[in-house]
């Protein structure tokens, strides 16, 4: 493609980002904007007119789906040299390129995981740590790396500590741990940036080198930077100025795992002469949702006013700059979104499937339509009623709910039990084996994976509740077994299911979010400005999938013996952009 033929499909936001090709340029791209549009015809863009060789620029992103499409696209604008990658394989790369000359011999082996490493270091302490805990320590060991923080430095920021842990105890566990790591001659996945941030600093050689090769940097989704990846990129680049970021603040929805939004939001003083691009031209969603986008987030630090420019019934973009999308004919027209309540996860679930199964009578696609929650044990109610319904599903970014490991054990442990023991209520029965595996009446204070271990055993507890009073064991476990043996694999034509963390890049004609009540959005355990804030921006990210139609529900009770919910409050603040449909 010739300079011209790559400006002539953009905007005319999009083509100030795209001519803007030396300095430091920071493009705001809010949802559904075609930041990727924008970036990628940037690099071509320069590429094509000469300012750049391709094997001299690198951009950089968080996940490997992203690089590959960013390669994919590159390749077919002309700009096929170019390196696409994300911040660790990069690193990865220079790591393993670097370590023989400088350090000798092999590159010490990436570590699968953690868990393996932190159970032996568990044994050598004579602690008595469950694989949920364990899960949350890795977790922690993550943030302080990210973060940059050694861990007397963490142990000073005071986080919440995972399980029945002290202090102490996890300051030993992440000492032990190293030391274990170091005797195996092994690096785990936050390493890869630590060691090589270290061999850029204190060997100029390497430094030299990497310099040399790449000169001109592109990063994507630059909410989600962490302090790690900022010094890298900063020692990558060595005081140099040709630097390009992109992303939107009102998608930083990482924070837990060290993301921040304050690199994106402080480009400008950083860099005082730095060219700002603002995308504000919404090409995916219909205006009644782009109103309710925009007053969710009215006055927020960093968030853009988005403009929407889907017009007609047939899902076409109206502009001819529009970013290109394999869409097929879809009946669904753009109306203004709804809120729904219930009286019970049950009831919700129900309504929802009971929509989606009219959606798809009237002719929508399966695969045009998704159901969005907060926490993956959500998915269960939501399963058993698209089934009932008769409505293909699939589960995306998590396992299905009787695939994970905790609920295999449980239901095999009740399985076991209902052999022995007759006569008793069915509550007390199940209850009695759930204790055993961990569950309490009282849910764990603090998010992480003890807190979705909880979730996942209260939902089979809630399952017991909800029987027929004369119900038995061994004919509850009986059915549970059914439940088990009826999930089938992932269809083509099929509702998404996902949680609202693994939604995000990517789009549906119609989206239904459950489970805005409070306690589940915001989770019960935002307590804090920022904390809520960031629940804000899941939501928002939520609404924002949605091309044509959003559906959002809530309801009074969750499963078991929970206490009575009230609606979210981020409800309340939609006001009139959304339609009030009453109870289901």
């Amino acid at each position: 493609m010739t300079p011209d033929e790559l400006l002539a499909g953009l905007d005319a936001e999009q083509r100030v980002a795209a001519e803007a090709l030396l300095g430091p340029v920071c493009v705001l791209a809010g949802a559904g904007t075609g930041k990727t549009r924008a970036i990628t015809h940037r690099i071509a863009y320069g590429v094509a007119t000469g300012a750049y060789a391709p094997n001299r620029v690198m951009a950089l992103t968080f996940t490997n789906r992203a690089a590959a499409e960013l390669r994919t696209r590159l390749r077919s604008l002309g700009a096929a040299g170019v390196q696409a990658r994300t911040f660790h394989a990069a690193a990865l790369a220079q790591l393993n390129h670097f370590w023989p000359t400088v350090v000798g011999g092999r590159t010490p082996e990436l570590a699968p995981g953690k868990a393996r490493i932190l159970g032996h270091a568990a044994q050598v302490l004579k602690l008595k740590v469950d694989t949920a805990s364990l899960r949350d320590v890795a977790a922690e060991i993550e943030f302080r790396k990210v973060s940059g923080l050694s861990v007397d430095a963490y142990e000073r920021a005071a986080r919440p500590v995972p399980g029945s842990l002290t202090a102490a105890q996890l300051a030993d566990l992440m000492d032990t741990y190293e030391r274990l790591k170091d005797e195996r001659r092994l690096i785990d996945f936050e390493d890869v940036l630590l060691v090589l941030a270290g061999m850029l600093e204190n060997e100029p050689t390497v430094a030299m080198n990497v310099r040399e090769q790449y000169r001109f940097f592109v990063v994507d989704e630059y909410q989600d930077v962490s302090p790690l990846q900022q010094q890298l990129l900063e020692l990558w680049l060595g005081g140099r100025r040709e630097l390009c970021v992109v992303g939107d603040a009102s998608q930083t929805i990482y924070s837990f795992a060290g993301a921040s939004s304050r690199f994106l939001l402080g480009f400008e003083h950083r860099y005082e002469d730095a060219t700002v691009v603002r995308l504000e031209q919404n090409y995916r969603s219909a205006a009644p949702v782009m109103a309710a986008a925009n007053e969710l987030m009215r006055g927020r630090s960093g968030s853009l006013t988005l403009r929407a420019v889907v017009a007609d019934h047939t899902s076409t973009l109206t502009s001819a700059h529009a970013p290109t999308h394999a869409q097929s004919h879809r009946p669904t027209l753009p109306t203004a979104p709804t809120a729904t309540g219930y009286s019970s996860d049950i009831t919700e679930a129900a309504g929802v499937a009971s929509a989606i199964a009219a959606s798809i009578d009237a002719g929508n696609a399966p695969e045009s339509i998704a159901v969005l929650y907060r926490l993956n044990v959500q998915a269960a109610a939501l399963e058993a009623a698209l089934a009932e319904a008769d409505v293909p599903y699939r589960i995306h970014g998590a396992k299905r709910f009787f695939d994970q490991p905790e609920v295999k054990q449980a239901v095999l442990a009740l399985r076991a039990a209902s052999v022995t023991v007759s006569g008793e209520p069915l509550f007390k029965s199940v209850s009695d084996v759930l204790r055993g595996l961990g569950w309490t009446q009282s849910p764990p204070e603090r998010a992480g994976s003890v807190r979705d271990r909880w979730e996942s055993l209260n939902a089979l507890m809630g399952l017991a509740d909800q029987a027929a009073p004369d119900m038995s064991f061994r004919r509850f476990t009986d059915e549970l077994l059914e439940r088990q043996s009826a999930q089938h694999e992932p269809t083509l034509r099929a509702v998404t299911l996902a949680t609202l963390h693994s939604a995000k890049g990517l789009e549906w004609d119609e989206v239904h979010i459950a489970g805005l009540s409070e306690g589940l959005v915001p989770i019960s355990y935002a307590t804090t400005f920022e904390q809520v804030d960031e629940e804000r921006r899941l939501l928002y990210v939520g609404i924002t999938r949605a091309r044509r139609r959003l559906r959002l529900s809530w309801s009074e009770r969750g499963t078991g013996r929970a206490a009575a919910r009230r609606p979210s409050r981020f409800l309340a603040e939609l006001g009139n952009r959304i339609d009030r449909a009453g109870r289901g």
